[in-house]
């Protein structure tokens, strides 16, 4: 029996996303896994925007399969089964039914680093999926996170030396 079978990878087009995408195309490779990749059309925050919804999701849509299509080809190029998916809601509701829908055995995401009254505002869906999924779910850091890179800070200090 392997590890894991199938590894979702919600993907929204931003650099942690891709970067958790990679991430997800080599476990899945490693694993011998089937990656579903699923991009969610933010239909909450539309409709709470009171935005002519309609005359927006094919726009949205559109550009939630380039990125599926980005992660599917690179993917494919690895030798890994991929499967696709663009669906509506609100992001971490639509990623937890996803994750149920394709059977996954591990989320694989990353963080945007949001913090402070930004992430009490718009709040998280890492966060959300986190707290909520009955699977595991990885996490990688996004790029503007508020810890300091160890490595990037000693090469810096070795650099001025």
């Amino acid at each position: 029996m392997r590890m894991y079978e199938t590894i979702l990878a919600p993907v929204d087009g931003s650099a942690s996303s891709a970067a958790a995408a990679d991430h997800a195309i080599g476990l899945a490779r490693d694993a011998g896994a089937t990656l579903a990749v699923v991009a969610v059309v933010d239909t909450e925050r539309l409709s709470a925007a009171k935005l002519d919804t309609e005359a927006l999701l094919d726009g949205y849509e559109g550009e939630a399969e380039r990125h599926l299509e980005t992660v599917a080809r690179r993917a494919r190029e690895a030798g890994v089964a991929v499967e696709t998916a663009v669906v509506r809601g609100a992001p971490y509701r639509a990623i937890l039914d996803r994750a149920e829908a394709v059977d996954a055995d591990l989320v694989v995401m990353g963080s945007h680093g949001r913090h402070g009254l930004e992430r009490y505002l718009l709040g998280s869906t890492t966060e959300r999926v986190l707290r909520l999924a009955p699977i595991p779910v990885l996490v990688l850091p996004g790029e503007d996170r508020d810890f300091l890179d160890r490595e990037a800070t000693d090469s810096a200090e070795q650099s001025d030396a």
